[in-house]
């Protein structure tokens, strides 16, 4: 059984899948992404509480594998960061790496490429740093007209005074703070779909 829902972009402005400004209801699997940014092997373990976070994130990968999202993952200058940890390696493993110099996202083309060929609205962001790449990102994303959620369970800087600077002033923007499990059941819409207990048991 499909859970696909009533949730989805309130209005088209011409163009599929483009937000009418930055309304729209609860995300949903036809609609949203998700966007791993920088977890690489040589910063992860300087990020306060970096276990949990790896722990979280991999929950989230896995929940949007199960409900089919696609996954965008990105690594700046790995040459000098490091690839991606090994810790997510297997669940992110079979997504090619964008690579980057910019610290948003949104200023390397192929990623912007990548995007919109994705033909999705909504993203849902998790990685690091939350106050310098995940900030930059997320805000460049509302300016193109994205909505933006970001799982601050997935996200993490290197001091927890700079993670609670980026998520503030994403969600001064206009970003949607909200964690692993909202987000999720966020996009099961419903405990009667096929894939609910598959997700229960990761992240019971």
């Amino acid at each position: 059984m499909q859970c696909f829902g009533p949730f989805s972009i309130l209005q088209l402005n011409g163009k599929p899948g483009e937000l009418n400004g930055k309304e729209t209801l609860m995300f949903s699997r036809k609609n949203a992404l998700l966007l791993v940014i920088d977890m690489q092997e040589r910063i992860l373990p300087q990020i306060e509480d970096a276990s949990n976070l790896t722990n979280n994130t991999i929950i989230l990968i896995q929940c949007c594998k199960i409900l089919n999202l696609p996954v965008l993952v990105t690594e700046q200058y790995p040459e000098g960061i490091g690839p991606t940890a090994a810790a997510l390696s297997t669940d992110l493993g079979q997504y090619p790496k964008i690579l980057k110099r910019t610290f948003s996202c949104c200023r390397e083309p192929l990623f912007l490429k990548t995007l919109e060929t994705a033909a999705r609205k909504q993203i849902i962001i998790a990685g690091i740093e939350t106050h310098v790449c995940v900030f930059q990102t997320a805000a460049d994303l509302l300016q193109r007209g994205y909505a933006v959620q970001v799982a601050h369970d997935a996200v993490g800087s290197r001091t927890s005074a700079n993670k609670e600077i980026g998520l503030a002033r994403m969600r001064a923007k206009g970003v949607d703070i909200t964690s692993v499990e909202s987000v999720v059941f966020e996009l099961l819409e419903t405990s009667a779909c096929a894939e609910f207990k598959q997700i229960l048991r990761l992240i019971k």
